[in-house]
């Protein structure tokens, strides 16, 4: 497994990051780097801020922005 700690992207990066949950299933977080220190990393997500700890990251990676939203006709 990959060592994450410390986190490498600084905060104001948006990155997609891949953990582990409890029962051995993976999800994904995207979103804004909020702030990390050596055990967690807070992710500013559409859902609101994530917390998620290092030792689960088993992925993590640089994403471009999000598209502009479509304007409605």
């Amino acid at each position: 497994m990959v060592s994450w700690s410390p986190f490498p992207f600084p905060s104001g990066t948006r990155v997609s990051i891949r953990r582990l949950l409890p029962d051995g299933m993976a999800t994904d977080a995207v979103g804004w780097v909020h702030l990390s220190d050596d055990t967690h990393v807070v992710v500013a997500t559409k859902r609101g801020l994530e917390t998620i700890e290092l030792a689960a990251i088993i992925a993590a990676k640089e994403v471009p922005p999000p598209p502009p939203p479509r304007e409605r006709q």
